[in-house]
């Protein structure tokens, strides 16, 4: 008998010895493992965090949305993810405001124009409702609005055909109050090829391409490689002195080999540059299933528009769009599998280099069951907390890692500027 109970008691001590070592472990790795709570005090935590929290989201699609459907976000609006109530509601602080130029006017004209437009658009939130809304051109401004309860309006171009030919354009853009500039989109550009565009022009980066990295550098723009090829992307890494984003991408390893995500080879040298990989809420970026929806999907929309000769967001387009919904349900994600991206980023590039970029008014109604717009950060975080990530760990993938990064492209620019 004493035998037996000197053997258990051996066993307890290895088994609180291992418990130990997996605790530290734990630790270590920035996650506090699993805790059960009753339900009402996860719920509640997750609330307390989404307001005391500087939640930033580099990508909301506001712009473009009210330039064709024109709403009064100061109050609760019926179309959309974002308004001001529901931003309120999630703890949303800095929504980056897309100020994105379709693909389309690279060839007939009227880029810069549209960009001009939608700032103004945005600027004009601030002047209709400077109690709600005040533009944002720095990590400073941010923290002095979050400070006086003000939403603030950063604002990132979406495509930098808006720059032409002409690298004065930047300094141009970045006086309007532009942070970041995603360097194509749709097709590619004077500036780099784009992943969605099959005719590779520059290889990468154009030679005006790299002139351009270096000039925002100097200027202190956030470069984002949303949007651009893997070529282009190593180039800028190899370019570039200042950290990059990726404003709004998910993870490749979810979804086959789209190249519109990242490689996990990406996310690994975006971690090495000091950058940030924001994760897209759109449900074809984040399952295979959904992304093979949303490729039959598409390849339908472009059959439709080649054979009828309509530009992007032409209504007869968005009618039959909203016609093969119908017959065709969507396939959804879970806000679990936005987590499953953010632990697969974490793993990959460390904790300090993941944040959110939504794409909310961008990826229609494709946002993820769970996470279906701005008010919905709280049930995010709470996914978060059960997933076992720190409170210190939420607060960098809700803000705190973008504000790092862009006030490293400030002081990297005021070093250049000195240097000079």
């Amino acid at each position: 008998m004493g035998g037996s109970r000197n053997t258990a008691s051996a066993q307890q001590m290895g088994m609180s010895t291992v418990l130990l070592i997996l605790a530290v472990s734990a630790a270590g790795c920035g996650r506090e493992g699993p805790t059960p709570q009753p339900e009402e005090d996860l719920q509640a935590r997750s609330e307390r965090l989404a307001r005391e929290s500087l939640i930033v989201d580099t990508h909301i699609d506001v712009p473009y949305r009210m330039q064709e459907e024109p709403e009064d976000i100061s109050k609760r609006t019926e179309g959309g993810d974002f308004d001001y109530p529901r931003a309120v509601e999630g703890g949303l602080n800095a929504p980056f405001m897309s100020i994105y130029t379709p693909a389309d006017l690279q060839e007939t004209g009227g880029s810069r124009e549209l960009a001009d437009s939608l700032i103004e658009m945005v600027e004009g939130f601030e002047e209709r409702w400077p109690d709600k809304f005040s533009v944002a051109r720095s990590p400073e401004d941010v923290r002095a609005d979050f400070q006086a309860g003000r939403i603030s309006l950063p604002m990132g171009m979406e495509n930098g055909a808006p720059i032409g030919d002409d690298l004065a354009n930047l300094a141009y853009f970045h006086d309007r109050g532009i942070s970041y500039i995603t360097l194509t989109h749709g097709k590619s550009n004077r500036i780099s090829d784009s992943s969605y565009d099959e005719e590779r022009v520059w290889k990468g980066l154009s030679p005006f391409g790299r002139q351009v990295v270096e000039e925002m550098n100097r200027l202190g723009i956030m470069i984002d490689i949303s949007h651009v090829t893997d070529e282009a992307f190593f180039q800028v890494l190899d370019l570039t002195r200042a950290p990059v984003i990726a404003s709004h991408s998910s993870c490749r390893s979810f979804t086959g080999d789209w190249e519109r995500n990242m490689s996990d080879e990406m996310i690994r040298r975006l971690g090495e540059n000091g950058g940030v990989i924001h994760i897209n809420f759109g449900s074809a970026f984040l399952t295979q299933e959904a992304w093979e929806y949303s490729e039959a999907m598409w390849d339908a929309v472009g059959e439709y528009r080649d054979e009828h000769g309509l530009a992007e967001g032409d209504p007869a387009v968005e009618t039959f769009t909203e016609e093969y919904r119908k017959k065709h349900p969507q396939v959804l994600a879970d806000v679990s599998d936005v987590v499953d991206h953010v632990d697969h980023a974490v793993e990959l590039a460390g904790i300090d280099h993941v944040g959110l970029g939504s794409d909310f008014d961008g990826v229609g109604p494709s946002t993820p069951t769970g996470l279906k717009d701005v008010s919905f950060y709280p049930n995010l975080i709470r996914h978060l907390l059960e997933r076992g990530y720190s409170e210190a760990d939420i607060r960098k993938i809700l803000g705190g890692n973008t504000l790092r990064v862009w006030s490293a492209v400030e002081r990297i620019a005021a070093e250049l500027l000195d240097g000079d």
